[in-house]
């Protein structure tokens, strides 16, 4: 990044008359504005507009979370330029992808600073052991002075800090919700704000790495096991990239065979140290749920909603009724209760082993000769709780008959004031709990089925050597990506404008002087009806010269994907209907007083061999060792390297090891 700073004017004082923008509608329809320009560059340029600036490359706008109390946020737009930058080349891009896409000639970054990160930039003005009192982000801002020489977009710690190129192609680098006594701003606020911006500048494509933890768990697997997607799934991130050579086909196996797990399977997996705790915490959210839990899937879904609903600071349970039977049945509740006895009793007579559906149904029928009361109680009774007995209820896996089982779960409550409730008006049961207590039970339940323990490794047999295996592979997946479309998404239609969509097909070498194409993404014009073609080559060379570095001398030669001859002085729409895609063929100057130090792709062209055992052939922003001898590339922790560990000082790839084993000995 390049080494901008905040020492381009005094000490900043707000304008009184500065305007203040809503921070829950900023960046929707018409606020500030309506952003009418064709891509992401005209229409960042519009948004400054009605920016306060700052200094030179950096503007600020001053939004209101809340009136009562009163609570205000700065976002920051910072323009960094790729000729001042240090680091012109994207790391972001070469992680996700985007390595081959032409370094732009600017980027620009979004940020809501924190306290902290504000601290971090008056820092530098503390003289005498002075402390600046920040009490309001907003008013804080104006304590920045000439003396400061932090560096905004190098700082981490950011509430929010996207950046995103000229082209319309971006990075959300962070998001880190506030919630705390005196300031409430959410993550999902913040992602909120962040996607409006996205969609109103008309953004294309935005990636983001998700390695976000809440105590010590991976919220991406945990989200990923409940709802299927990882918590950016909700704004419609989607598989971007795998690290370790994992596709997006094997990510959604890995998806759908952990989410299906039967939670049956772990009654009968009795190999696990664990097993017994974990029924037991399975038991608990069986009884709340008031519904059946099945699958992995349910279990986890249900606690993390359970969490959504539970006060965070307060001490006192909250109360969840459970279910016993249906009373609209045709039989008296009297007999009902009478019959559910029976085969609790029959169910105690097994002494907590598993009996079929039929052995039960059987030693019941000694004593209630209603077949019909029988089998309804025991479709009724699956995994519910009769006084302190949960009677649990799944299908043999083997034999794939029913079974039923009693399991005693006076223990998965505590049992102060946590434990049975009765509710005398409808003869329900209650249950309490706390939100310490399923956070506890969340980790607990996370620790010792999701996550994979070398020393247990042998515990995980059959089928259920399957979720370590599929957890891995969604912790491997850490970038996503959402397709926002840009220009594409902008169905406007202005008078006498008819719309044409233009590339760039530019021939270059690469690092062993191959020949390579490289076409630019479409760009969006709004031309005349009477415009010719000499005109649209204008427009385009003077567009693609603002947006990307390497374009900023081309000279258009030729329409690449038009069979006949075009006159430049031919009208572009009598020949092409709008809405149509041109390509445009030429040549481009090299800049050579910038040093690019790899060309002018966002990724480093530095002729490195990635062939790593996963099947990994680019880098992906995970850990990597080179080979002494053949200098091939691959992730340390394919070749047995933890992550813990530093890198030796010599290593040798397993295929260089046995060729050097075959070396005839000397004499």
């Amino acid at each position: 990044m390049s080494n901008l700073d905040l020492s381009g004017s005094k000490k900043r004082k707000r304008n009184i008359n500065e305007r203040v923008f809503k921070f829950k509608n900023f960046g929707g329809q018409g606020i500030p504005t309506e952003f009418i320009g064709c891509n992401f560059e005209q229409n960042v340029k519009i948004l400054l507009e009605f920016a306060q600036p700052e200094n030179g490359n950096i503007w600020s706008f001053q939004l209101e979370v809340h009136r009562h109390p009163s609570m205000h946020v700065i976002l920051f737009v910072v323009e960094e330029q790729v000729e001042l930058s240090l680091n012109p080349h994207c790391k972001h891009c070469q992680y996700i992808g985007w390595g081959n896409h032409l370094m732009c000639n600017k980027k620009y970054h979004f940020l809501l600073p924190s306290k902290d990160t504000i601290a971090a930039c008056l820092r530098h003005d503390q003289q005498g052991g002075r402390k600046n009192n920040i009490d309001n982000i907003g008013g804080a801002v104006g304590e920045i002075s000439s003396k400061s020489s932090s560096n905004l977009i190098e700082i981490e710690g950011h509430m929010m800090h996207g950046v995103i190129h000229s082209n319309g192609f971006g990075h959300l680098l962070c998001i880190n919700g506030l919630e705390t006594a005196a300031s409430d701003l959410p993550g999902h606020s913040i992602m909120d704000f962040w996607d409006r911006l996205c969609i109103g500048l008309r953004a294309r494509k935005v990636s983001l790495r998700d390695i976000s933890q809440k105590k010590s768990m991976d919220l991406r697997l945990l989200n990923t096991v409940a709802y299927g997607e990882p918590w950016f799934g909700r704004w419609n991130y989607k598989f971007g990239r795998g690290s370790f050579g994992v596709t997006q086909e094997t990510y959604q196996s890995a998806i759908n065979a952990i989410q299906n797990m039967p939670l049956a399977l772990l009654a009968h997996h009795v190999g696990h140290i664990n097993i017994n705790e974990i029924l037991t915490v399975l038991s608990r959210y069986q009884m709340l749920s008031g519904h059946s839990l099945v699958t992995l899937c349910d279990a986890f879904h249900f606690m993390l909603e359970l969490k959504s609903r539970i006060p965070k600071e307060s001490n006192l349970s909250s109360c969840y009724p459970g279910l016993l039977v249906d009373t609209t049945c045709r039989w008296s509740p009297k007999r009902v209760e009478m019959a559910i006895r029976v085969v609790v009793e029959a169910l105690k007579r097994a002494e907590s082993r598993w009996v079929s559906r039929q052995e039960v149904r059987d030693a019941a029928r000694a004593y209630i000769g209603d077949t019909g009361l029988l089998d309804f109680v025991l479709k009724s009774l699956g995994n519910h709780i009769v006084g302190k007995y949960l009677v649990r209820r799944c299908l043999n896996p083997v034999t794939k008959v029913l079974e039923y089982c009693l399991e005693d779960i006076s223990k998965a409550f505590p049992k102060q004031d946590q434990g049975f409730r009765v509710n005398d008006s409808k003869g329900k049961q209650q249950y309490k709990i706390t939100w310490v207590q399923l956070m506890k039970d969340i980790y607990f339940l996370y620790k010792n089925i999701l996550r994979e323990h070398k020393g247990l490794m042998s515990n995980y047999t059959g089928v259920f050597a399957t979720i370590p295996a599929a957890s891995r592979i969604i912790l491997d997946t850490k970038y996503f990506l959402k397709d926002y479309k840009g220009a594409e998404a902008d169905s406007r239609i202005e008078a006498d404008k008819y719309k044409i969509y233009c590339a760039i097909m530019l021939a270059t070498k690469d690092g062993f002087g191959v020949e390579e194409k490289v076409m630019t993404p479409f760009e969006c014009f709004l031309l005349r009806k009477d415009v010719t073609f000499d005109e649209l080559k204008v427009e385009v060379e003077k567009t693609y010269g603002d947006i990307y570095w390497g374009l900023r001398n081309f000279a258009t030669r030729s329409i690449n994907n038009v069979m006949s001859p075009i006159i430049g002085s031919e009208l572009v729409f009598n020949v092409m209907k709008p809405g149509s895609k041109i390509v445009l063929g030429g040549l481009q100057m090299t800049n050579d007083h910038i040093n690019t130090n790899g060309g002018i792709f966002e990724g480093i062209k530095n002729n490195i061999v990635v062939d790593c055992l996963c099947g990994t052939k680019d880098e992906d922003g995970e850990r990597m060792i080179s080979c002494d001898i053949c200098e091939v590339w691959q992730h340390t922790r394919c070749v047995n390297i933890p992550n813990h560990e530093a890198i030796p000082d010599i290593f040798l790839c397993n295929k260089c090891e046995q060729d050097i084993l075959q070396f005839p000995s000397l004499p």
